[in-house]
């Protein structure tokens, strides 16, 4: 009954836990077996030494069944894709390498019951059953990873719903009446106080208040809102009270949408193709194909046609085939480069996101809060000659007194400006906001009032007042606020999101990498240009509805751009999951963190040019080390074919599949074990 009620994506969630959790069993078992395998085979394990080798042999085979047949089962549909379809993926590698060395050691093993016949056979007493085990365990060592990182993307979807408010005041029939959100219909009436969460989508009616919508567009400063103009479900009532009509409700709301986005943005990334793959499609069987032509040429053309001899060389190449360095090669650079990332505070995801970090050209970042501060800060003082004032700190005094008692970001900056400058902040005889516009108060028996410049000319406020310099602050991205003593200007307070002090540096050495640097944001155009040219970007896409950021990123990805998308607010979670890469900034929401595909604890943006740097050299590594995975094998599996023996007298046996397995492996881990001396600036 219980498991009636669950939603489709509940009962989903269920599933994945189980398979992650079945997937952790099986890996557990795979370690613990493959370590005591492994020190078998060396005859290091204690009390090993003392039993005879055929019982050696059979003990090990016996740990090996598991791992090779319940471990490992998910590698079988390799085989699948190379008897149905015809071709060949990481899959196939791993079973076709894995069941060699094990077949081939159970051959052993059996025939060692049997001496004599072990020797008309010719075969070599070696086995392979570690290699088998350890192939498998580490390759699924890397699946585990990958399946913990899809499941944190229903994490982000969960914190987005969240954010959803679940009750509302509807004004109905005279009275007001609370509702849970579901209920509310389009048409109703809906009141909210300030501090209170805006239940839907609607229309103001009525009112007029400062909304924070900064958990929904990322930007910091408040919007006003009065009748006539658009408020968002889930945004924050400031200041006045407010009384709209609701025009969207449950699926229809703009966070509904928004967590459709990310949710199909999530869903459209296709898997990239590695490198691996592309080998080993081509690699198997052109290997298969070498061992079957070995054992079919050796039957017909062999001295003494004998079937163990044909069956050996077939083995032995496709031992000496084996991958196992294949299985150390990308995991091995992957665990070493995203520990060096860790320890550079930078989370990666999987091995994908590493891996198209490395193909990147094109780098868009969000403006609030990614490339400026995030928050309102006083950026000028201008003067202007009164009776009551001479200089900006007697100014600060009486801007920060009058809002002392305010909750307004931009009062709140004023505030803080005067404490970081010590000046003495009196407490105000009486506190008035004035919702939209500003606020009236009285510090030491003087009238002070501090707003935009309708609000001044209101209050008949006029003298004094230059609108040139109103207006060059506003055409500089900056709020300009009026203070007047007892209505005659005294000063104008400019109050703008900086850019953060690295912000350009970090921009200037991602161009000198060849990448495109973009700022995309919502804010207004004049503001947004004057950013992007402190930043230095290439340039600027403003004034864009954070609805349609994830629209514009397609619109540059179907460019033939490999785009990443720095952000950290709520409103930049569809575009960091439509990127390629979404780089969340560790200051920001949880909601980004989690959409993202790499996370910059720190929120430093020097994060965003270390992981580009990080991502070229590890894939540099893989890459070195797919070749050494590789070479020991290609140049031997000639030799272990037969081809030097009609003329030479060579042979090669599987002893020494072993010893170029070891070696190619050793050489992968130590070119893996380069990226913890890597310095990344």
């Amino acid at each position: 009954m219980e498991q009636a009620k669950l939603t489709i994506e509940q009962k989903k969630e269920l599933i994945e836990k189980k398979r992650t959790k079945v997937l952790l069993k099986k890996l557990i078992a795979g370690i613990i077996l493959s370590i005591i395998i492994m020190l078998g085979s060396m005859g290091i394990l204690p009390g090993f030494g003392f039993i005879a080798e055929k019982y050696r042999f059979l003990i090990l085979m016996f740990l090996t069944l598991p791992v090779q047949f319940w471990v490992g089962i998910q590698f079988f549909k390799g085989l699948t894709i190379l008897f149905r379809y015809k071709t060949a993926d990481m899959n196939t590698l791993v079973i076709v390498g894995t069941l060699a060395a094990f077949l081939y050691s159970a051959v052993v093993t059996f025939f060692s019951f049997f001496p004599d016949i072990f020797a008309k056979m010719g075969l070599e007493k070696i086995i392979y059953f570690d290699s088998s085990a350890m192939i498998i365990t580490l390759i699924l060592l890397g699946r585990f990873f990958e399946a913990k990182a899809k499941g944190r993307a229903s994490d982000a979807i969960k914190k987005l719903l969240r954010l959803k408010p679940s009750k509302a005041i509807v004004f109905q029939d005279s009275m007001e009446i609370e509702k849970d959100v579901e209920e509310v219909k389009v048409g109703d009436i809906i009141i909210v106080r300030p501090g209170d969460k805006i239940a839907v989508d609607g229309v103001v009616i009525e009112g007029l208040s400062d909304i924070d919508e900064s958990m929904v567009t990322g930007e910091s400063l408040p919007a006003e809102r009065k009748k006539g103009d658009l408020v968002i479900g889930a945004t924050i009532n400031i200041s006045g009270t407010l009384k709209f009509r609701a025009t969207k409700v449950g699926k229809d709301t703009f966070l509904s949408h928004i967590i459709k986005m990310v949710e199909e943005a999530q869903g459209s990334k296709a898997p990239i193709q590695k490198f691996a793959d592309i080998v080993a499609s081509f690699f198997v069987p052109i290997v298969i194909g070498i061992a079957s032509l070995t054992f079919i040429l050796w039957m017909i053309f062999g001295m003494s046609h004998s079937f163990s001899f044909a069956i050996i060389r077939f083995v032995s190449v496709l031992v000496i085939a084996c991958p196992c360095a294949l299985g150390l090669a990308t995991p091995t650079a992957i665990i070493v480069g995203t520990g060096k990332g860790a320890e550079n505070g930078i989370l990666i995801r999987d091995a994908q996101s590493l891996e198209t970090a490395y193909k990147l050209n094109t780098i868009v970042f969000d403006k609030t809060g990614t490339l400026t501060k995030g928050e309102p800060a006083v950026t000028d003082i201008l003067l202007i000659k009164n009776n009551y004032i001479s200089n900006e700190k007697e100014l600060l005094h009486y801007a920060a007194s009058a809002e002392l008692r305010s909750e307004h970001p931009l009062g709140k900056a004023v505030v803080k400006k005067a404490l970081e400058e010590n000046i003495k902040i009196s407490e105000p005889d009486k506190f008035i906001n004035v919702s939209g516009k500003g606020v009236k108060a009285s510090v030491g028996g003087l009238e002070i009032n501090k707003g935009n410049y309708t609000y001044m000319k209101e209050l008949g406020v006029d003298a004094g007042l230059n609108e040139n310099d109103i207006t060059n602050f506003s055409l500089q991205g900056k709020t300009p606020v009026i203070l007047s003593i007892n209505k005659e200007a005294a000063g104008i307070i400019a109050i703008a999101d900086e850019l953060k002090k690295n912000a350009s540096g970090i921009v200037s050495d991602l161009k000198k990498l060849g990448l495109k640097v973009i700022m995309l944001t919502g804010d207004n155009k004049n503001t947004a240009e004057y950013i992007a040219k402190l930043a230095g970007v290439d340039d600027v896409i403003a004034e864009v509805l954070p609805a349609d950021k994830a629209s514009k990123i397609r619109e540059l990805q179907a460019s033939d751009n490999l785009v990443a998308m720095v952000g950290d607010g709520i409103n930049d979670a569809p575009a960091l999951a439509q990127a390629d890469i979404g780089i969340a900034l560790g200051t920001g929401t949880d909601i980004a963190l989690e959409t993202g595909s790499v996370a910059l604890i720190s929120g430093d943006l020097a994060g965003v040019l270390k992981t580009i740097r990080l991502s070229r050299n590890t894939i540099r590594i893989v890459k070195q080390n797919l070749f050494w995975a590789f070479i020991y094998n290609i140049l031997l599996i000639p030799i272990a074919a037969g081809i030097l023996y009609p003329s030479f007298g060579i042979l090669i046996n599987p002893m020494f599949g072993a010893a170029a397995m070891a070696f190619s492996s050793i050489s992968v881990i130590s070119n893996s074990l380069r990226l913890k001396l890597l310095k990344l600036k």
